[in-house]
């Protein structure tokens, strides 16, 4: 009688690759395996994927399961989760050390003491500076409060959005969270620098010296120089994780309430909350500044209403499993 009650129970799979094993089970799963009815946990696997193990239910008819999984983002990834939505790209996760060394030029107080971070997990960050196309769907959405950055003149479309302070990044970075339903924020300030290093421990992702025609900024030996104003975003070279416009073009806010220093800073990638709160962090540099304002470590402060021209931000995603 337990022979008739079995009956072909067959799971199809997305990706087609993958495996899948009976969890619990002595027996093997083959496709179209007869089991008899019940409820079995299924294991299922492939490279590149996350494993699932569900549960699912065989009712001694002829069954069939469809089990899908999820793809292991891996650094060095791009996506973008709507057409009008920034690109991103995956940051890896690792550890380096924060700040700058006391010899190296130009260096100012608050970029020390010089401490270890870990970033546990990857984390996809904006390939770009959020631009005025950006900003423009928001705004054209509803979602950015109704400030319409002025562009001075120099053109919107692709050029990194200006005029806009760390309340309206924050407008920008809830309304894509809605949107797409993602966890979109701003970066945090050990994220950034980790970011803007790209695994290396110079003033700049590429070296020591400023060089030409790595940056926008003011005597930064590029035939970009004589404008002064932005440039569009990826006009330059991207740094070794992808990422174009780490230095200079318009300074970008982060997270974390500015401190004097960095005694006390957090050491696992998370955002620093205590300190002065009305201030809030910005990185990067801008189009108007010298080179050595441009150093990954250079860190400044402004008040969260404050808008300027020489002012933007770059989004982040916490990459959920």
């Amino acid at each position: 009688l337990n022979e008739l009650r079995l009956q072909p129970f067959t799971v199809t799979l997305e990706p087609a690759s993958a495996r899948v094993r009976l969890v619990d089970r002595t027996e093997s799963y083959r496709p179209g395996v007869m089991l008899p009815a019940g409820e079995y946990r299924v294991e299922v696997s492939a490279d590149g994927y996350e494993t699932r193990t569900v549960t699912v239910r065989h009712d001694g008819s002829p069954t069939m399961a469809h089990l899908a999984l999820r793809k292991v983002a891996k650094a060095g990834d791009q996506f973008r989760d709507c057409p009008e939505c920034p690109e991103m790209v995956v940051v890896p996760a690792g550890s380096y050390r924060m700040g700058s060394p006391s010899h190296e030029r130009g260096r100012d107080d608050d970029e020390g003491p010089v401490h270890r971070v870990t970033i546990a997990a990857p984390f996809a960050v904006g390939k770009y500076e959020v631009t005025f196309a950006e900003w423009d769907a928001c705004e054209e959405a509803g979602g950015c409060g109704g400030h319409v950055p002025a562009d001075r003149g120099w053109g919107r479309d692709w050029r990194p959005v200006i005029q806009v302070n760390w309340s309206d990044a924050q407008r920008y970075v809830q309304w894509l969270s809605k949107k797409t339903k993602k966890p979109y924020r701003l970066l945090n300030e050990s994220e950034w620098e980790y970011a803007a290093r790209a695994g290396t421990q110079t003033a700049y992702s590429w070296g020591d010296q400023i060089g030409s025609d790595r940056a926008k900024c003011g005597e930064c030996g590029n035939q970009l120089d004589w404008f002064v104003q932005t440039a569009p975003a990826g006009s330059f070279a991207a740094n070794r994780w992808g990422l174009h416009d780490m230095h200079g073009n318009v300074w970008e806010w982060v997270q974390d309430c500015w401190n004097e220093s960095y005694a006390g800073a957090p050491r696992n990638g998370t955002a620093w909350l205590s300190g002065n709160c009305s201030l809030r962090v910005l990185r990067g540099g801008s189009w108007n500044n010298g080179p050595s304002v441009l150093r990954a470590a250079v860190r400044t402060r402004l008040s969260t209403g404050y808008r300027g021209n020489y002012f933007g931000f770059r989004v982040a995603r916490t990459l959920t499993p």
